[in-house]
């Protein structure tokens, strides 16, 4: 047995293992308290057909939502284990800002419902960081991630395929066009590991998917290198029109 294994039950006694959002004791020391995990918000069915978007009642299963139908998307299907709400909010900043890469497993566990279909067959890429980022975070939540998706479903990983060759601002209140610009460039494909891409079923990784133009620019240098299809999946996926009404 492993040490760290066999060590396991003395530090849950002197360190009980707790719940990262409440602080509730819990019985083992992955996951949320009950209470906790009724905050999530799982986007449900029916969906759009292209991205995935919660349709709530209002289409059939398998339709195409307007955004997609306006700008046909160019990756197959978004694989979001939650919406972004207070409570993945608090998850994704003490994972992503707060060193808490403990909680990778179980925000993996929470995407592999969406990821079915995944299997040794694919590659699993993460959205790159770029270095000055990387060195002042000290990793790359993504490929954090990416790694717990690589291990769960026996994909590839490949996690320096894409490069981001410069830092890009913020996108967060500029508009489709400004958001392009600042990322016209920026993801790069790192050519010693495009390897048998053409062709390839690729599964790009993120912890959260905000207006989406990083990820589309990080599936169009894919598809440009060959890569048959390319799925997108995260955490958590900012719908604000999907979620629930507040009470």
């Amino acid at each position: 047995m492993p040490l760290g294994q066999a060590l396991a039950p003395l530090l849950d006694l002197v360190f009980p293992p707790r719940c990262p959002l409440c602080g509730a004791a819990l019985g083992s020391p992955a996951g949320l308290c009950a209470a906790c995990w009724s905050t999530l918000a799982i986007p449900g069915e029916p969906a759009c057909g292209s991205c995935s978007r919660p349709f709530g009642d209002t289409m059939p299963q398998g339709g195409t939502c307007a955004p997609c139908l306006a700008d046909p998307p160019r990756h197959a299907g978004i694989a979001a284990a939650t919406l972004y709400n207070e409570a993945s909010r608090k998850l994704v900043l003490a994972f992503k800002h707060g060193n808490r890469i403990a909680l990778a497993p179980m925000m993996a566990d929470l995407m592999m419902p969406k990821l079915s279909a995944v299997d040794g067959g694919w590659l699993v890429v993460p959205v790159p960081l770029h270095r000055w980022r990387l060195w002042k975070r000290g990793y790359n939540q993504a490929a954090v991630l990416a790694a717990q998706v690589s291990r769960r479903t026996g994909a590839r990983l490949a996690v320096d395929l894409l490069e981001r060759r410069r830092p890009t601002p913020t996108l967060g209140g500029l508009g489709k066009l400004a958001r392009q610009r600042a990322l016209s460039g920026a993801i790069t494909l790192n050519r010693r590991g495009a390897r048998g891409l053409k062709g390839a079923r690729v599964v790009l990784v993120d912890d959260v998917l905000t207006s989406g133009a990083t990820s589309a620019a990080c599936v169009s240098v894919l598809r440009r290198a060959g890569a048959e299809r390319v799925m997108i999946a995260c955490f958590a996926r900012v719908l604000d029109e999907a979620l629930p009404a507040a009470p």
